[in-house]
């Protein structure tokens, strides 16, 4: 993204050149980036009158008493502290944007579910009309758990904003491509990318190339972070120099504006006259994120056997249960299959974890056919599945010779809670409704006597 790129009237710092332009590589990174030059105080945080006129104000993300290696802020130096940006709220309806918890009465979540791409709309959709609750799980009143959800996208926000004060987004897209502005930078979101977009946080979305599809996770716990590695060591998985943090851009706009603030559920808009994203530098470890998702290094068995699915978390998000996350964002990428006398697709189970997956793009190996991208699924927790009857003759009588799985990014939302179905999902969305019957077919191959049948 060039200067030229920019929203009109928006002003960004220089950044990096070249791949990095217009962002600041890391993860977790203290960070410090200004528009103006002389605009960040050095050497204090809340100076007794900050250059250009500008306000101080911190952002935390955690208690102020957290561990010093969790604790997470940043210091805003903006045109108009955040309090301009807030006046009397009116209660308005988004109702198809769900939060746990939220049963349904008249729907059963207890099943093996899948869905085909949720269709675009004649009707012109934002980020905010166009989100589409899939489930719940959890309770965002106790700050625990999660929410899947589509997003149609097929107009941008005009002079409108927008914050959670119940969650942190991770955005997935599946097609077409969106700008998030948000008040510490600008970033350009595609498929093959994911965003984090944390909890108080404003922005608008501006669609750059749609109509746009994708998936998002609505974290209600503590931030994702890395997953330890463990024996793994220092390398592969997905590695802190390929996040991006976007560098300080900031809007000077006097014009009627709406503020919209999910918080516990309900959605409130306030009036401004002018927009919030004035934020002209800034420093910190609380900012939002991109990445790369072909920069993820992919690991697995090089001799024989299946690791389990946890070998492909790019993020995780804790529980307060350890080896048990609220939730786990797992990737399905290209990668070499080599383990000999083994089985080789996701083998039969039944997990603790709730599954939820998503196909960005190509063909997932354990269900060749009917998991389309765009499509969704859903194995609640302690609910059989795996592959199906194609999958497993296939792979119980190929050649294992070294093979490529190619062309295929799928990924999982995994939580500890059970999923819950949406209305929306079990009676608008189109479900496929022979997806149970993709086992009808499997044989019973016992027949009592030893060896391998």
């Amino acid at each position: 993204m060039t200067r030229q790129d920019l929203p009109k009237g928006m002003i960004r710092a220089p950044g990096l050149t070249g791949p990095h332009e217009g962002y600041m590589p890391g993860f977790g990174n203290d960070f410090e980036t200004e528009a103006l030059p002389g605009a960040l105080p050095q050497g204090m945080n809340s100076p007794q009158k900050c250059n250009y006129g500008l306000y101080g104000e911190q952002l935390s993300g955690t208690a102020f008493t957290a561990p010093s290696h969790q604790n997470e802020r940043t210091w805003c130096y903006r045109i108009r502290p955040s309090v301009k940006h807030s006046g009397r709220y009116e209660r308005i309806d988004l109702p198809y944007w769900k939060t746990a918890p939220h049963v349904p009465a008249d729907v059963t979540s207890l099943g093996q579910y899948r869905w085909d791409p949720v269709p675009h709309s004649e009707t012109p959709l934002t980020w905010l009309t166009g989100m589409r609750t899939m489930t719940t799980a959890g309770d965002v009143n106790t700050q625990l758990g999660m929410a899947s959800h589509i997003y149609l996208v097929t107009a941008s926000m005009q002079d409108a904003y927008f914050y959670s004060a119940d969650s942190e987004l991770l955005v997935v897209p599946q097609e077409g491509r969106l700008r998030f502005c948000t008040e510490l930078g600008i970033i350009d979101l595609a498929p093959q990318e994911i965003a984090i977009l944390p909890r108080g946080l404003v922005y608008r979305v501006e669609l750059l190339e749609g109509p746009a599809r994708g998936f998002v996770c609505e974290n209600y716990g503590q931030k994702f972070a890395l997953p330890g590695r463990g024996p793994i060591g220092a390398n592969c998985l997905a590695n802190r120099r390929d996040f991006k943090t976007p560098v300080a851009a900031f809007e000077d706009r006097e014009t009627p504006s709406t503020l919209t603030i999910k918080w516990c559920g309900q959605f409130h808009e306030t009036k401004i006259g002018h927009s919030p994203l004035d934020v002209v530098a800034w420093h910190g470890n609380y900012a939002p994120v991109k990445y790369d998702l072909t920069t993820y290094c992919p690991v697995g068995a090089v001799l024989f056997d299946h690791p389990d699915p946890s070998i492909f978390t790019v993020l995780t998000a804790p529980s307060g249960v350890e080896g048990t996350a609220n939730i786990d964002f797992v990737l399905f990428r290209e990668r070499w299959s080599v383990a000999e006398n083994t089985f080789r697709p996701p083998w039969y189970h039944k997990n603790v974890m709730s599954e939820l997956m998503g196909n960005i793009y190509g063909q997932y190996d354990a269900k060749p056919q009917g998991f389309v991208p765009g499509g969704m699924s859903l194995h609640n927790m302690m609910l059989p599945h795996g592959p199906d009857r194609e999958a497993f003759e296939g792979a119980s009588n190929a050649e294992l010779k070294p093979h490529k799985l190619d062309n295929t990014m799928s990924f999982m939302f995994e939580t500890r809670f059970p999923q819950h179905l949406t209305e929306f999902a079990a009676t608008e969305a189109p479900l496929q409704d022979n997806y149970i019957d993709c086992w009808d077919s499997l044989e019973k191959k016992f027949d009592g006597t030893p060896g391998v049948k």
